[in-house]
């Protein structure tokens, strides 16, 4: 369900970029790559494909290449372009239905701790970390690291239970994700205003 890009172009599959990642010796998961990429662009960094690619290869101390960075640099471009439109066109990349629960809730916990190194990259390269987050960010990151310590013990829940709060977790991470997008977006907005407003300022 989860294993396409945003509007399911089917140009992405989460088993595909897992065998590409191996076939140049990094055991990365793609949910962790995904999650690395939007976690840059919810913190504000450039959407140009190329400083994205660069970005995830230092956050994520990579060196991807070949077909694998152009396709990375895709997948950059997508995700920015669903963060933009619309809640409703953005997906993680997870590990889908065809995989066992706990197999899809490490993805979960993979890309959730992917987003939050692209994050925290992106900030401290801003050098905005001591800046207060806005809006519900906080809360969203908080939340977020407890995600990426997310298990599932098949004996502690039946497996419609597990199912469902897997996801509701999903749903949550989803819309989550782009809230962050968003605020961030505003603040970067009413800062280019102020700028704008300065005596002195060019118009």
């Amino acid at each position: 369900m989860f294993d396409r890009l945003p509007g399911d172009t089917g140009l992405f599959d989460f088993d595909d970029v897992a065998d590409q990642l191996l076939e140049q010796g990094i055991a990365l998961s793609p949910a962790e790559v995904h999650g690395c990429l939007v976690g840059l662009l919810a913190a504000g960094h450039d959407p140009e494909p190329g400083a994205g690619l660069n970005a995830l290869n230092e956050a994520l101390e990579l060196d991807l290449h070949g077909e694998l960075a152009d396709e990375v640099m895709q997948l950059y471009a997508q995700c920015n372009e669903a963060l933009v439109e619309d809640v409703f066109d953005f997906s993680p990349l997870l590990a889908d239905e065809a995989h066992e629960l706990a197999v899809r809730t490490e993805s979960l916990a993979d890309w959730c701790r992917g987003f939050l190194t692209g994050f925290a990259r992106t900030i401290a390269t801003a050098g905005t970390g001591g800046e207060t987050l806005p809006g519900d960010s906080t809360e969203i990151l908080r939340d977020f690291a407890a995600m990426a310590q997310a298990s599932t013990d098949e004996h502690d829940e039946d497996d419609d239970e597990a199912e469902n709060s897997y996801f509701a977790l999903v749903e949550y991470l989803r819309v989550a994700a782009v809230n962050v997008f968003l605020d961030t977006r505003a603040r970067q907005e009413d800062r280019e205003r102020s700028a704008k407003g300065k005596p002195g300022a060019l118009h």
